[in-house]
């Protein structure tokens, strides 16, 4: 038989367990303020998501949003330039990739793949930049009747697909979907 000596917890055991509590407390009362710089300010979260009412565009009207300091181009298309869109082959594309968010990353730039999708083809969203160098492109001109950017000649489609000039990609599409019939949450 073996008989177990338990002895009492002393004041040096209480004093070793005091010390690494209070260190413990005093480096996560350290670490603190680094971890929480990390998060985003809410001036940028604000920007993460923008709501756009789009009630007003009659098909053939265009509007421009700003998202993340971006100008994102909003275009309520016509039947004509849709089917225009349609009939565009993917091999005259300069740059055959959709650039879409919202679908593969391998996905064909067809005119299905950059618009809002099934039903709702006639909506277009991109970010308005050129691919070239970043100016602005007009809507509604160049070759093509999409955009145009001034700058260094580069035409787009009503796709937002390069066609013509230096722009090596089409314009990009963010991530986007209809909350309502009548609005368009970018983000």
């Amino acid at each position: 038989m073996s008989t177990h000596d338990v002895s009492e917890p002393t004041r040096r055991d209480f004093l070793y367990v005091a010390t690494g509590a209070v260190g413990a407390v005093g480096a996560a009362g350290l670490a603190w303020p680094f971890i929480d710089q990390m998060r985003p300010d809410a001036s940028t979260l604000a920007l993460a998501t923008v709501e756009v009412d789009v009630a007003t565009l009659e098909p053939g009207m265009s509007l421009t949003a700003k998202w993340r300091g971006k100008p994102i181009f909003i275009r309520n298309r016509t039947e004509k330039e849709v089917e225009e869109a349609k009939a565009v082959q993917l091999g005259d594309l300069k740059d055959p990739v959709a650039r879409n968010a919202n679908v593969p990353a391998d996905a064909q730039a067809t005119d299905i793949d950059r618009s809002a999708g099934e039903g709702k083809e006639n909506w277009i969203v991109m970010v308005g930049s050129c691919t070239h160098l970043g100016c602005v492109p007009l809507g509604q001109s160049g070759d093509f009747g999409g955009w145009f950017c001034p700058c260094h000649g580069s035409h787009y489609d009503t796709a937002g697909r390069i066609r013509k000039g230096p722009a090596p990609q089409n314009l990009a599409v963010p991530v986007f979907s209809f909350i309502s019939d009548t609005k368009i949450r970018i983000g």
